[in-house]
């Protein structure tokens, strides 16, 4: 098994025998290139590296949203390009794209983020039906709100200068609101998520994973149609 970092480190990295760890940016294909060779035979490969964002949009950089889409989209298209090749000549082998619950339930000031999921969203279901010619399956794991997460705390960082004032009321009761969750997602939750979404061999693209995506899934089933 192979695990991939942008800067590897041991301490948040499980103890195993058989886990190999690598450094990669998905930003660049040199980086892709190499991790990609040594890796060998690829049979799962999970993209799951991402960045946050929170503020308002009207005062984001425009440098800001393409660093989001850098990593968010056009690095998991990267590293689905690099891989397919092998995939296809062996007519096997599962992608799985991570995307997030926002795709599903647009929140305010996270558009830019939502934007850089969203695409992948549409990029997985067209490129699943692209691959399945060649046995090859793509699935998509939508995580829901995690707030104990690096990765929360990271896009945390960013909010910088991103909510004047105009903004602070909303940005207020949206905080609120995540903060009253009855249910969030954990760590755990997104790894059976991912476990469900390989081992599945049936035609089905997502996979919510925690409560509040499973409710939030669930709950656009059955809405009606405007």
């Amino acid at each position: 098994m192979l695990a991939t970092m942008r800067t590897p480190r041991e301490d948040v990295l499980p103890r195993a025998d058989r886990l190999r760890v690598l450094a990669l940016d998905v930003t660049k294909p040199a980086s892709i290139a190499a991790v990609v060779e040594a890796s060998g035979p690829i049979d799962v490969l999970v993209n799951n590296a991402g960045i946050g964002l929170f503020g308002a949009f009207e005062v984001t950089p425009m440098t800001t949203v393409r660093e989001v889409f850098e990593t968010n989209t056009f690095g998991v298209m990267a590293m689905t390009q690099a891989v397919v090749p092998q995939m296809r000549a062996r007519r096997s082998g599962v992608i799985v794209n991570v995307t997030s619950s926002a795709t599903l339930a647009p929140m305010p000031l996270v558009a830019a983020y939502t934007a850089s999921k969203t695409a992948i969203e549409g990029f997985t279901g067209s490129l699943s039906f692209e691959l399945a010619e060649f046995g090859v399956r793509v699935k998509l794991v939508e995580p829901g709100y995690g707030p104990n997460t690096a990765f929360t705390k990271n896009s945390g960082s960013r909010l910088e200068g991103l909510l004047p004032e105009p903004y602070t009321a909303l940005a207020q009761r949206s905080f609120a609101a995540l903060a009253q969750g009855v249910s969030v997602t954990s760590a755990a939750d997104v790894a059976e998520g991912v476990w469900r979404a390989v081992n599945d061999d049936s035609e089905q693209l997502r996979f919510p994973a925690g409560a509040d995506a499973v409710a939030l899934a669930k709950a656009l089933s059955v809405a009606p149609l405007a």
